[in-house]
């Protein structure tokens, strides 16, 4: 079954990459969003094939939910790291649904 979910979740992560070169001119907004969202895919791909394999999904979710997180915190603004903190949090918990669910 295709993961949808996930590859919206990838394609809004690499999105807001973009967003942020273009906005601010930021390249490290650029790079990260793009190696997130790529990652992000990748997983959603993996799980795509095999509902067990949430590996990398989890992963990348887990970590994006604590730098953007800590960027929230720090910051304060909603956009874009309030958006990525609660957006990585769902898909953090659903991944960690699907492995427990799976063992």
């Amino acid at each position: 079954m295709t993961d949808y979910i996930g590859y919206a979740y990838s394609f809004t992560v690499a999105l807001g990459g973009i967003i942020g070169f273009v906005k601010a001119g930021s390249t490290m907004s650029l790079a990260a969003g793009l190696t997130f969202g790529c990652l992000a895919a990748f997983g959603a791909n993996r799980v795509s094939k095999n509902s067990k394999n949430v590996g990398v999904a989890l992963t990348v979710s887990v970590l994006l939910l604590g730098l953007m997180g800590f960027r929230f915190y720090k910051s304060g603004k909603f956009m874009p790291a309030g958006l990525v903190t609660v957006l990585s949090l769902l898909s953090a918990a659903r991944y960690g649904y699907i492995c427990y669910d799976n063992y």
